[in-house]
């Protein structure tokens, strides 16, 4: 059985394999292994390295589903080569069909839905994408593990949970004296994006209330850290800066999130597949707010001190201030009060340490930034910023 076609012509790297079939599994009932998860996404920034970190920090088996678009890489996997509990399945969690047949066939306790269409821009030039992907996908997912988690006996029904991974842009935003975001505000999205990710976050909600499925749902601020695809801001702005190119800041670059670094999120969904109350959400942050140029500035300084440039000259000189993004949220902050004091988490890293991390990880791999930067990210990048004036 295929399992769905790539779209936006998805790669893999030289020599990295992922299963494209497998003989569906046709008993009615087979006991729960009571260990294996379903990750959907796995292969994207967030997804992988949570995959990497569950090898590390758990170790049971993983069936990794992800179509392996322009942000999903199987090559972010390339170290569990040959590791026979991890297993990649190229699907679209469109197809209701095989979603269905890798439940059944692989019996996942639990299944964590990172897979999303997650860049602004893009929503903004592409909406439809986001609304396929975020929306009609996590409703086929949510619908097929109803049907699945039904038919399991009632002692497997209580373990089994379905983990929703979604962020804070769905709260709107906030201006310079507001509280942050907590799991209580108001739902507000300004963009398409979030507005499929609000869409998506109610949909869970609902399989919760009317089906009872037993739903945890996680809304996460700015990521940042290793194997993230070169159009988001922090590692965009590393390559320019190591490069010589400019450094395109929308607007004034006075707008401010929360930055999270990916291995401090990665923990805390563990945390909450392990100990979150069913039906409820938590708020994941990094307790790190910045203005963007302040942290463009911050990798130009750790850039210039890490690869300084032939001939000196700071890399400050490269920002560029250009036409802002349209409806562009302002600031955005979390409160993570509630999963700190329900669960005992907090993020380990500081944002000066995690992004010291990030900046060497970029230029010690040169060869990953160079399979990701192909000439469909280049015409895109070409079409995002090179049509923006400057200002």
């Amino acid at each position: 059985m295929d399992c769905g076609p790539a779209r936006r012509g998805g790669s893999r790297a030289q020599g990295t394999p992922y299963v494209e079939r497998f003989v569906p599994y046709t008993d009615d009932r087979r006991q729960l292994t009571k260990d294996t998860i379903l990750v959907t996404g796995g292969a994207g920034f967030i997804g992988s390295n949570f995959v990497l970190n569950w090898m590390k920090a758990v170790g049971s088996p993983v069936v990794n589903v992800d179509l392996l678009t322009y942000a999903g890489n199987a090559a972010n996997l390339a170290s569990l080569n040959g590791e026979g509990r991890h297993e990649l399945v190229r699907c679209d969690i469109c197809d209701a069909e095989t979603v269905g047949q890798l439940l059944h066939k692989h019996q996942p306790r639990a299944m964590v839905h990172f897979a999303a269409e997650s860049h602004v821009d893009r929503s903004i030039a592409s909406p439809g994408e986001f609304i396929r992907t975020n929306v009609h996908g996590t409703f086929v997912l949510l619908d097929q593990a109803k049907r699945y988690w039904l038919e399991l006996s009632a002692a497997d029904r209580e373990v089994f949970r379905f983990l929703h991974v979604s962020t804070d842009e769905v709260y709107g935003t906030l201006g310079a004296d507001d509280p942050a975001f907590s799991e209580t505000t108001a739902y507000a999205p300004n963009s398409p994006y979030a507005a499929s990710k609000a869409a998506s976050d109610h949909l869970v909600r609902a399989y919760h209330h009317t089906f009872g499925l037993p739903v945890l749902t996680t809304n996460c601020s700015n990521n940042y850290g290793p194997y993230q695809f070169p159009e988001k801001l922090i590692p965009l702005m590393i390559l320019n800066a190591l490069e010589g190119k400019p450094l395109p800041i929308y607007g004034d670059g006075k707008n401010v999130r929360d930055w999270l670094f990916v291995e401090d999120h990665c923990s805390a969904i563990r945390t909450v597949l392990e100990r979150g109350r069913v039906g409820e959400t938590y708020n994941i942050g990094g307790n790190s707010e910045r203005a963007n140029i302040d942290v463009v500035t911050t990798i130009c300084d750790l850039v210039d001190e890490m690869r300084p440039r032939n001939g000196g000259g700071a890399r400050r000189g490269l920002i560029t201030y250009v036409q802002d993004r349209p409806g562009h949220d302002r600031r955005y902050a979390i409160n993570a009060s509630k999963i700190s004091r329900e669960l005992g988490w907090r993020p380990a890293e500081k944002f000066e340490s995690g992004l010291r991390k990030t900046v060497r990880w970029y230029l010690e791999n040169g060869e990953w930034v160079d399979g990701v930067r192909t000439g469909a990210y280049r015409e895109w990048m070409e079409r995002n910023y090179g049509e923006r004036k400057e200002l």
